[in-house]
């Protein structure tokens, strides 16, 4: 969205929490990015790279024309109904001015504090999200013997990555009557894989004291239980759009018209091309408006 509103002549100032752009794409080691916008398969964090490498060369050009400012290890705290907003940095607090505001704050996770599951809450429960993190940008190892509950593209790619890093997938409980996800995913990783899937079957009880030793799964359709073993539990729940910072701007769930949404704090997308796709049309938009309000 930067990229596309900076070409587009806007001035664009674009914050980024972490020490570099590029979000969850980051944590994503997996190849089946790319295929349509390149025509190549690449994993999340070449995709990135890409693209900061297109708005690295646009950037410089409007820069030095002074259109341009990207500050990263920084957080918007607050947007204001005034068009400011707040932001917050190792230099302290920053107030800022704009004309049209970008959304691009992607998705938060699901945990499983959103379905009912009995049982303690020990050490060794991640959402997929923080696993992906922990292991792909940190180094961290997360449990040997591993229950991934949920079958979207996010379970299914995790089954996969620590199968192949030689972990024990003790079962991929299901809610549904079929996985989730795209049917690429179902046969790069559950079939490929012979990921433990069961499907109609959810967690049910958690156990553990400091660290998780078991689950309970549960039959959604006949309610027999059964008690596995193992050391972690990861959840792929689905995502929930993050629109955190327009909900003191929105007036009956209605959002100005100088606040646009782009990628998973607009929709939960599949595919990375559609959320590339509907960031470069935000950008020319909300540089057009610029242009009409001055």
């Amino acid at each position: 969205a930067a990229l596309s509103a900076v070409q587009t002549g806007a001035t664009v100032l674009l914050v980024e929490k972490e020490s570099k752009t590029g979000g969850i794409l980051n944590r994503c080691i997996h190849t089946g990015f790319g295929l349509g916008f390149y025509g190549e398969d690449l994993t999340g964090v070449q995709y990135a790279e890409r693209f900061r490498q297109h708005l690295d060369a646009e950037s410089e050009k409007a820069m030095n024309a002074g259109n341009f400012v990207l500050m990263t290890d920084t957080e918007v705290l607050s947007v204001k109904a005034d068009r400011r907003a707040w932001l917050s940095s190792k230099a302290g607090l920053t107030q800022v001015c704009f004309g049209q505001c970008i959304l691009a704050t992607g998705s938060y996770e699901r945990t499983i504090e959103s379905i009912p599951v009995a049982g303690t809450r020990p050490a060794g429960v991640f959402t997929a999200g923080c696993a992906q993190g922990l292991i792909n940008e940190d180094g961290h190892e997360v449990g040997e013997k591993i229950v991934i509950l949920g079958s979207g593209n996010v379970g299914q790619i995790m089954g996969r990555q620590l199968a192949m890093a030689g972990k024990e997938i003790v079962a991929m409980p299901e809610i549904g009557d079929h996985p989730g996800g795209l049917p690429r995913n179902h046969k790069r990783c559950i079939e490929e894989w012979n990921l433990p899937l069961m499907l109609r079957t959810t967690v049910a009880k958690i156990h553990g004291r400091e660290r998780i030793c078991g689950v309970t799964l549960r039959d959604v359709g006949t309610s027999t239980e059964r008690y596995v073993e193992c050391d972690t539990l990861i959840t792929a729940l689905g995502l929930i759009p993050d629109r955190t910072l327009a909900e003191n701007v929105s007036e009956n769930g209605v959002l100005p018209s100088w606040i646009h949404l782009c990628g998973n704090s607009d929709q939960i997308y599949d595919i990375v091309d559609s959320v590339t796709a509907k960031g470069l049309e935000t950008g020319k938009t909300a540089s057009a408006m610029c242009d009409l309000i001055g």
